[in-house]
This record gives structure tokens, sequence and C-alpha cells, in this order.
């Protein structure tokens, strides 16, 4: 397997800016059903999307969340919270970061549904996905540690959950209509 900084693109200076509190390069653990996953955060990668998801961890975010998408040899989707009420509170878009790396299998790179409009979903990449480099998705980090524990998440419900039902009700929704869906106990920065 090709590692993936050795398929970057040219880097030219980003056009966002933020505020410098998170560290260049951190890890992220998190506790999955499946075991641990590692991710790696590259603060140069795409610094709006590492401070978000910094941000999200500090706040427990993702404590319980579940993997509600997964399509095999494509994306492992997380990022709709365990409890709606958080998921509201951290609907607020950021802008978008430049594309500085590749969608190589294992990059961590948040979902959008446009232009500058990336909140809390953010999806592993299973496979090499530069397909989405040209529309505006920026890694931030990459599984370091793990990964074999994301290709063993539960793939039988593909895209059926209901985003918006997810989005309103929470895990209340996916334990009852979804109940083998893969989740994380916990994340936590560790570096």
């Amino acid at each position: 397997m090709v590692q993936p900084e050795t398929l970057e693109k040219p880097s030219p200076a980003p056009a966002a800016t933020t505020s410098g509190r998170i560290p260049d390069m951190y890890r992220v653990r998190l506790d999955t059903t499946k075991g641990p996953v590692v991710i790696e955060v590259h603060r140069e990668w795409a610094p709006l999307g590492a401070e978000r998801f910094h941000d999200l961890v500090q706040d427990k975010y993702f404590d319980g969340a579940r993997f509600f998408r997964i399509v095999p040899n494509f994306i492992a989707q997380f990022g709709l919270a365990a409890d709606a009420k958080m998921t509201r509170k951290w609907d607020n878009a950021i802008g978008d970061d430049p594309v500085l790396r590749t969608n190589a299998m294992g990059t961590v790179t948040f979902a959008t549904a446009g232009p500058n409009t990336r909140t809390a979903q953010i999806f592993i990449n299973l496979k090499s996905n530069q397909m989405l480099d040209s529309q505006g998705f920026a890694p931030f980090g990459r599984v370091v540690d793990g990964m074999a524990a994301v290709e063993k998440l539960h793939a039988g419900y593909g895209e059926s959950p209901d985003q918006g039902l997810i989005t309103r009700n929470g895990n209340s929704y996916l334990a009852s209509a979804f109940p083998n869906l893969d989740y994380i106990r916990k994340a936590t920065v560790v570096e």
C-alpha cells in the first residue's frame, strides 16, 4: 500500500487560518466496538478541519456516535452525535480548506453538502478515493493504527439510516432501527 504522504499534491498556501490554539500535529484515539482506531491529525493539511475535529473531540461529541453510513470499498462515515442536542449544538458550518492531500486509503475527511458546509460529519476512506479531491474534500488526518478495526465495521445497513432522523433523534432512532451499527465508545486526544 502506498502511504498517503507519498501521494501529496502541490502545496499552495492555505486560504484559511485558525486560532493556532491546537497543536500542529495531534492524535485522537477512537475506542470503537471493533477495537481502537488512532487518527493522526495534521493542522497544515486542513487547518479549519483539524481545529474543528479537535474541538468536537474535546467536547465529547463523538462519544457514543454510530458509524451510520458504511459503503464498502468507499467510506465509513460517522459524526451525528448520540444525543440530538449535541448534533444541534455543533450545527454551524466551517469554511472550506484547500485540498492539499489526496483522499488516499485511511485518510480522514469532513463530509460536505457543498461549499462551506462542513459541520461534524466525517468519513474514513476505505480505498484511494482521489476523485473526491476535485470535489473539495480536504483530508485533515489519517488512520495510523486500527485500520483493520475500521474495515470490520458493520456494513449490513449500507446507506439505509436516515440522516434526518439521526439528526432529530440521535441514538434512540438508530438503536431501535439499526441495532447492529458499530460505534465509538469514547474519543480522546492522546497526543
